[in-house]
């Protein structure tokens, strides 16, 4: 089947990048949807391949021409939105889409797509092991880090509003829950 909706998210740290690279690899028909962030690109980051980077004035433009399928503002002036041409393209070329959003990204999208959609919510084995895996990036400074496990706390409140919980403690049977998941969804057995 073509034309299926999968939305992966988790508090940053989770894993959730690794498993949608993954996924993206299983030979499942799944296109990477590219969400447009007004934070700073990393250094091992492409614009248009990772995210489309861009302005705040820009994101707030977009906002305003209903560019976006959803959209947070996650931290002030730090916005993160899916744009409505990624879905479109995919879509239009038959493919699967994979979203790759934040914690309340996919609870919009799940809203906003119901039985199309599946949603996972990949969860850290603990906010203990997601602060020294935020450390180990070397990514954020420790006052960004600070922020993102208090974020993390909120944030796996949620997960109960996903279709699936995935328990990301062993990689590997995180990544073969998930394509297991997808595969079965894609397939038309998950509902």
């Amino acid at each position: 089947m073509s034309g299926r909706l999968v939305i992966i998210s988790a508090p940053s740290g989770a894993g959730k990048t690794t498993i949608v690279r993954h996924l993206l690899n299983c030979n499942l028909g799944l296109e990477f949807s590219v969400s447009a962030t007004t934070r700073q690109k990393r250094d091992n980051e492409t614009d248009g391949r990772d995210y489309y980077f861009m302005s705040v004035e820009k994101f707030r433009e977009m906002i305003g021409k209903d560019g976006f399928v959803e959209w947070q503002e996650v931290y002030t002036d730090n916005f993160y939105g899916t744009p409505r041409s990624e879905i479109e393209r995919i879509l239009s070329k038959g493919g699967n889409v994979l979203f790759d959003v934040d914690v309340m990204g996919g609870i919009n999208l799940k809203n906003i797509f119901g039985s199309g959609a599946v949603s996972i919510f990949i969860m850290p084995p603990s906010i203990e092991e997601l602060g020294k895996r935020l450390t180990a990036r070397g990514t954020d400074l420790p006052e960004k880090i600070r922020m993102r496990v208090i974020k993390a706390g909120e944030e796996i409140r949620h997960a109960g509003q996903f279709d699936f919980i995935v328990i990301n403690d062993d990689l590997e049977k995180a990544k073969e829950e998930s394509f297991r998941i997808v595969s079965d969804f894609i397939r038309g057995q998950v509902q």
